[in-house]
């Protein structure tokens, strides 16, 4: 039996990812008996990387602005340098990644994979790491950036870069299997209006 057996994970792409945090964490998850769904900015085929040459190419199973993060018990958002950056300019992809933080869901998201989070508003207050170059951006939206290999912070793991992948992959599993943390829980009770 796998540790996420009968969760259901969102993996977040489009051109310009990098293929091998694409397929990595997949790949770890999946092991672990999660079922796995790709989103992009459209549902069928992109792009993927390796570094700056073009690699692998995704099929996504759905449009993110069909999908709902009422549907999946965790996320993942791989990086690449374009791929972000044209998630974070879709309204849809910023709705959905928002979603997740809002109900406290597991997150997990490597290299460049963080900036959509800027635009999605839940950077501020998290301590977080990334591909060095998201540092300046990263603070300046409220969050504080590490140097490590992984980090969590209230249901959010982040990683570097590709060389983090046996450290970021372990970790989401860890993540995704106990779902929404008790802190979340009552942080969530907290920020919600009394009855």
């Amino acid at each position: 039996m796998g540790k996420l057996d009968g969760k259901r994970i969102a993996f977040l792409a489009t051109d310009g990812v990098e293929e091998v945090e694409l397929t990595e964490p997949r790949k770890a998850v999946e092991d672990e008996g999660a079922e796995v769904e790709l989103l992009s900015l459209k549902k069928g085929e992109f792009q993927g990387f390796d570094h700056l040459d073009k690699d692998q190419v995704f099929t996504a199973d759905k449009a993110v602005k069909d999908a709902s993060g009422d549907d999946y018990d965790g996320l993942v958002l791989p990086g690449g340098v374009a791929n972000p950056d044209f998630l974070r300019v879709d309204e849809n992809a910023v709705r959905f990644v928002r979603g997740f933080f809002d109900a406290k869901k597991p997150v997990g998201a490597i290299c460049h994979g963080p900036w959509t989070l800027i635009d999605a508003g839940v950077a501020n207050g998290l301590t977080l790491t990334s591909w060095p170059s998201l540092k300046t951006d990263l603070e300046n939206a409220g969050a504080t950036w590490v140097d490590e290999e992984v980090h969590v912070d209230r249901g959010l793991t982040t990683s570097r870069n590709p060389d983090d992948l046996p450290a970021f992959c372990a970790k989401i599993v860890e993540e995704f299997a106990e779902g929404t943390h008790e802190e979340l829980k009552e942080q969530a009770a907290a920020d919600s209006p009394a009855a």
